[in-house]
């Protein structure tokens, strides 16, 4: 009708969807998106991508882009991804297993081993000189240059979740002789002695004179629950602790302040007792004993490399 202000409403345009093969751009694309999901936003994922936030906008605009997806939401309000980007992240992380799990098995039917070995390691455990840990990774590192090693340094009961749930494709996790897990594979008991530093005042005492009174009135580090020993359950409770310090280098530290006795690795006080810096105290042979362990959660993607490492590891001890 002639005037009339009514017009037929225009069909809404729809997402034209993603179209064609999956390239190396996408995969490159769909990484950086599915980092910034994981860490909660552009920010938190500068460091670990290496990008700037930036950058980082430009690569999830250009999938947006490719997808013809909304799939985040950015600005003052702070990140936060649509239903789009959810189902977007849920489809990322089936690709990423699934091509992990294409090149696992690409790997057994070659014999070669490529991908990424997430390996799992107690942050008190001793990383200092030649140790069967050094060897291992570097006798695997170089047999395997296709295979990314992802080392993490986590406390033992964090190594045995990432076991748990997959995170880890092994691990080496410290037990009490006898306290380990079922499934775990015994590599090497390893004994801690008692130090001190050159400006403890029992650095120079003669080591007759050193009886358990004079050590339980010392300024102990504390020890942790998997370390142990003939005798020390009885002795332990009469220490008087007054510092902790779960890494080897911190205790060591705290060691060489003069302020504190506490146990190391013989192998990693070694240097510092020739250097004239620590002395071991002897008193009974007092030691302490860790047993390292491997653990693994195998699957027949990841069995094969699990397995070559493994057995460069107990090689090494």
């Amino acid at each position: 009708m002639t005037g009339s202000s009514h017009k037929t409403p225009r069909p809404r345009k729809r997402a034209r969807g993603f179209q064609g093969h999956v390239s190396e751009i996408d995969l490159r694309l769909l990484r950086v998106f599915h980092t910034v999901a994981e860490q909660g936003g552009f920010s938190a994922a500068e460091i670990t991508l290496g990008k700037s936030k930036s950058s980082i906008s430009l690569d999830i605009s250009a999938l947006e882009t490719r997808l013809g997806l909304t799939i985040c939401l950015r600005g003052r309000s702070g990140f936060a991804l649509t239903d789009e980007g959810r189902e977007v992240l849920d489809a990322t992380r089936t690709l990423f297993v699934n091509l992990e799990h294409f090149r696992q098995q690409i790997n057994q039917t070659s014999g070669m081993l490529s991908g990424t070995f997430n390996l799992y390691v107690p942050d008190n455990i001793q990383t200092h000189g030649e140790t069967p840990l050094v060897k291992a990774i570097h006798t695997f590192t170089q047999s395997h240059p296709g295979v990314f090693m992802n080392l993490h340094s986590a406390s033992t009961k964090e190594v045995e979740v990432a076991v748990m749930n997959g995170q880890a494709t092994a691990a080496i996790a410290l037990y009490a002789q006898g306290q380990a897990p079922l499934g775990c594979r015994p590599l090497v008991a390893e004994a801690s002695y008692l130090f001190c530093g050159a400006r403890h005042p029992l650095f120079h005492m003669p080591e007759k004179d050193i009886t358990l009174d004079v050590l339980t009135s010392q300024s102990m580090i504390s020890v942790a629950d998997a370390a142990t020993s003939d005798g020390w359950e009885e002795i332990r409770p009469h220490f008087t602790y007054r510092a902790k310090a779960d890494k080897v280098d911190a205790r060591a530290l705290l060691i060489l302040s003069g302020s504190y006795i506490g146990f190391l690795p013989e192998v990693f006080a070694a240097p510092l007792v020739t250097q004239g810096l620590l002395r071991r105290i002897v008193f009974n042979d007092l030691r302490l004993i860790t047993c390292c362990h491997f653990l693994a959660r195998t699957s027949p993607e990841t069995s094969l490399m699990v397995e070559t490492f493994r057995s460069l590891l107990e090689a090494s001890y």
